[in-house]
């Protein structure tokens, strides 16, 4: 029997898998690599939302991740986070950002 759930009802399951996924990220050099960010990254970037998936396929997904999918990832994040710091100065009036 098969069991097909969105993905964030897979999470908690596939803890341990994104753990081991975060450590290999971080041996590739991606020092600040955990696994809530490659859920997200997976999340944003591979399934696009909260498909219907099977846990072979959620643990296939994580495993398969790229480097250069989660670079991507993290430049689309820190893009974001510049323009927010951005805003916030700009409505403060602070000149730091």
């Amino acid at each position: 029997m098969t069991i097909i759930q969105q993905c964030n009802e897979w999470k908690t399951m596939v803890e341990p898998v994104l753990v081991s996924k975060a450590a290999e990220l971080r041996l590739m050099g991606y020092s600040q690599a955990t696994a809530g960010d490659v859920w997200t990254c997976l999340v944003e970037k591979v399934w696009k939302g909260n498909p219907e998936k099977r846990i072979h396929e959620i643990v296939q997904d994580i495993f398969h991740l790229g480097s250069g999918i989660y670079l991507s990832y993290l430049t689309i994040q820190s893009y974001q986070n510049d323009d927010l710091m951005a805003s916030i100065a700009a409505l403060t009036g602070s000149s730091e950002a």
